[in-house]
């Protein structure tokens, strides 16, 4: 990532709508969970308290774009710690398939199964979808940036994997800077 000179101002990135598809906003309360993880252990929104939280939302496990998200946001795990920062993908497949993907790529995140699809609709993340002109419902490709104290800080309610990991960092980074 380029260094600007000092005394240059860096240049400017559109933020998102405040409202995001699925009803939530910039500055409500995200919706409690609780998930079981690629480990089997269970995680709820509270053991993030006094953390951030990127919550992403993948369609399934083990495809292209979620592997290269899965790996993006891997990658970028140790800088997103150092601001205090965890991340948590989550999609409707079992705990096994979710497993199965970690070991596969090597992933540094935590990736949690909702089967019930409970929280993929508390977060506007299941839905209706199109290919090749058929409608069916699956999961929504969308992230959450969500503050220590439970906050949603921002919404991408449509992500293009290609440099989303590295957008999303670069706005948890400028947070802290605000700071």
């Amino acid at each position: 990532m380029p260094v600007a000179k000092k005394g240059a101002t860096a240049p400017k990135r559109a933020k998102a709508p405040a409202i995001a598809s699925g009803g939530l906003a910039t500055g409500d309360r995200a919706p409690a969970f609780k998930l079981t993880l690629d480990d089997g252990t269970s995680v709820a929104l509270r053991d993030f308290k006094g953390r951030n939280l990127v919550l992403y939302f993948y369609p399934k496990a083990d495809t292209p774009g979620c592997t290269k998200e899965a790996i993006a946001f891997s990658a970028l795990r140790a800088a997103f710690a150092k601001s205090g920062t965890d991340i948590l993908g989550v999609s409707a497949d079992p705990v096994p398939a979710q497993s199965k993907f970690k070991t596969k790529h090597e992933l540094k995140i935590s990736l949690g199964s909702d089967e019930s699809k409970a929280m993929l609709q508390a977060y506007g993340a299941w839905g209706e979808k199109s290919m090749y002109g058929r409608k069916f419902m699956g999961v929504i490709r969308k992230t959450f940036l969500i503050d220590g104290m439970g906050r949603i800080v921002r919404v991408w309610p449509k992500v293009s994997v290609p440099g989303h990991a590295q957008e999303v960092l670069d706005e948890v980074l400028d947070a802290a800077r605000a700071l």
